[in-house]
Protein backbone atom coordinates (compact mmCIF):
# COMPACT_ATOMS: atom_id res chain seq x y z
CA UNK A 1 0.00 0.00 0.00
CA UNK A 2 1.31 3.35 -0.92
CA UNK A 3 0.86 6.13 1.81
CA UNK A 4 0.40 9.93 0.83
CA UNK A 5 0.92 12.61 3.08
CA UNK A 6 0.21 16.57 3.12
CA UNK A 7 -0.40 19.01 5.00
CA UNK A 8 -2.14 22.37 5.42
CA UNK A 9 -4.53 24.79 6.62
CA UNK A 10 -7.84 23.82 4.18
CA UNK A 11 -10.06 26.96 5.65
CA UNK A 12 -12.46 28.09 3.77
CA UNK A 13 -12.29 25.14 2.09
CA UNK A 14 -12.80 25.25 -1.72
CA UNK A 15 -12.45 23.37 -5.21
CA UNK A 16 -8.46 24.17 -5.11
CA UNK A 17 -8.39 22.26 -2.51
CA UNK A 18 -10.48 19.41 -3.68
CA UNK A 19 -8.30 19.17 -6.61
CA UNK A 20 -5.28 18.94 -5.03
CA UNK A 21 -6.53 16.16 -2.22
CA UNK A 22 -7.85 14.16 -5.79
CA UNK A 23 -4.42 14.51 -7.67
CA UNK A 24 -2.16 13.50 -4.42
CA UNK A 25 -4.68 10.45 -3.85
CA UNK A 26 -3.71 8.86 -7.23
CA UNK A 27 -0.11 9.24 -6.15
CA UNK A 28 -0.90 6.48 -3.79
CA UNK A 29 -3.27 4.18 -1.92
CA UNK A 30 -3.61 5.67 1.24
CA UNK A 31 -4.17 9.64 1.56
CA UNK A 32 -3.36 11.53 4.94
CA UNK A 33 -4.26 14.94 5.72
CA UNK A 34 -1.69 16.89 8.13
CA UNK A 35 -4.68 19.75 8.94
CA UNK A 36 -2.50 22.96 11.05
CA UNK A 37 -4.20 23.00 14.35
CA UNK A 38 -5.20 26.34 15.30
CA UNK A 39 -2.54 27.24 17.82
CA UNK A 40 0.05 26.51 15.34
CA UNK A 41 -1.77 28.65 13.07
CA UNK A 42 -1.45 31.29 15.17
CA UNK A 43 1.27 31.12 16.77
CA UNK A 44 3.47 30.27 13.33
CA UNK A 45 1.66 31.98 10.85
CA UNK A 46 -0.38 34.11 12.76
CA UNK A 47 -3.14 33.03 10.90
CA UNK A 48 -7.12 33.25 12.48
CA UNK A 49 -8.92 30.70 10.25
CA UNK A 50 -12.57 30.95 9.93
CA UNK A 51 -13.15 27.30 10.98
CA UNK A 52 -12.12 25.96 14.08
CA UNK A 53 -9.78 23.04 13.49
CA UNK A 54 -12.34 20.62 14.43
CA UNK A 55 -14.41 22.30 11.61
CA UNK A 56 -12.05 21.82 9.35
CA UNK A 57 -10.90 18.17 10.42
CA UNK A 58 -15.16 17.51 10.07
CA UNK A 59 -14.92 18.77 6.12
CA UNK A 60 -11.82 16.85 5.10
CA UNK A 61 -13.00 13.53 6.45
CA UNK A 62 -15.94 14.01 4.77
CA UNK A 63 -13.95 13.95 1.49
CA UNK A 64 -13.68 10.80 -0.42
CA UNK A 65 -10.20 10.83 -1.11
CA UNK A 66 -9.14 11.81 2.60
CA UNK A 67 -8.28 8.43 4.75
CA UNK A 68 -7.05 9.93 7.60
CA UNK A 69 -6.75 13.33 9.38
CA UNK A 70 -3.88 14.10 11.75
CA UNK A 71 -3.01 17.42 13.51
CA UNK A 72 -0.01 19.32 12.29
CA UNK A 73 1.51 21.15 15.09
CA UNK A 74 4.88 22.09 14.21
CA UNK A 75 7.08 22.77 11.56
CA UNK A 76 9.14 19.80 12.39
CA UNK A 77 7.02 16.75 12.50
CA UNK A 78 7.49 15.69 9.20
CA UNK A 79 10.21 13.61 9.70
CA UNK A 80 8.41 11.97 12.34
CA UNK A 81 5.01 11.69 10.40
CA UNK A 82 7.11 10.33 7.48
CA UNK A 83 8.75 7.22 9.34
CA UNK A 84 5.67 7.03 11.94
CA UNK A 85 2.68 6.67 9.38
CA UNK A 86 5.28 5.06 6.62
CA UNK A 87 4.88 7.59 3.96
CA UNK A 88 6.26 6.63 0.34
CA UNK A 89 5.13 10.53 -0.71
CA UNK A 90 4.93 13.71 0.62
CA UNK A 91 2.96 16.01 -1.42
CA UNK A 92 2.61 20.01 -1.64
CA UNK A 93 1.46 22.71 -3.48
CA UNK A 94 4.13 24.60 -6.04
CA UNK A 95 4.60 27.91 -3.85
CA UNK A 96 6.60 25.62 -1.30
CA UNK A 97 9.06 23.99 -4.11
CA UNK A 98 12.24 22.81 -2.86
CA UNK A 99 11.53 23.59 1.04
CA UNK A 100 10.62 19.81 1.68
CA UNK A 101 13.43 18.10 -0.15
CA UNK A 102 15.24 17.08 2.92
CA UNK A 103 12.40 14.49 3.24
CA UNK A 104 13.61 12.29 0.34
CA UNK A 105 16.65 11.63 2.76
CA UNK A 106 14.13 9.34 4.69
CA UNK A 107 13.24 7.49 1.63
CA UNK A 108 10.39 9.38 0.80
CA UNK A 109 9.20 10.93 -2.55
CA UNK A 110 8.54 14.47 -2.55
CA UNK A 111 5.93 15.91 -5.11
CA UNK A 112 5.25 19.46 -5.80
CA UNK A 113 1.94 20.04 -7.21
CA UNK A 114 1.06 23.32 -9.02
CA UNK A 115 -2.15 24.65 -7.27
CA UNK A 116 -5.18 25.77 -9.03
CA UNK A 117 -4.45 28.82 -10.43
CA UNK A 118 -7.86 31.15 -10.18
CA UNK A 119 -9.25 30.29 -6.44
CA UNK A 120 -7.27 30.50 -3.42
CA UNK A 121 -8.39 31.14 0.06
CA UNK A 122 -6.54 34.48 0.23
CA UNK A 123 -8.20 35.65 -2.50
CA UNK A 124 -11.68 34.23 -1.07
CA UNK A 125 -11.16 36.46 1.89
CA UNK A 126 -10.21 39.49 -0.25
CA UNK A 127 -12.74 39.16 -2.07
CA UNK A 128 -15.29 39.28 0.65
CA UNK A 129 -13.81 42.46 1.41
CA UNK A 130 -15.07 44.10 -1.22
CA UNK A 131 -18.39 43.70 -0.68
Amino acid sequence: MRRVITYGTFDLLHYGHINLLRRAKQLGDYLIVALSTDEFNWREKQKKCYFTYEERKQLLEAIRYVDLVIPEENWEQKCTDVKEYHVDTFVIGDDWTGKFDFLKEEGCEVVYLSRTPEISTTQIKKDLNKK
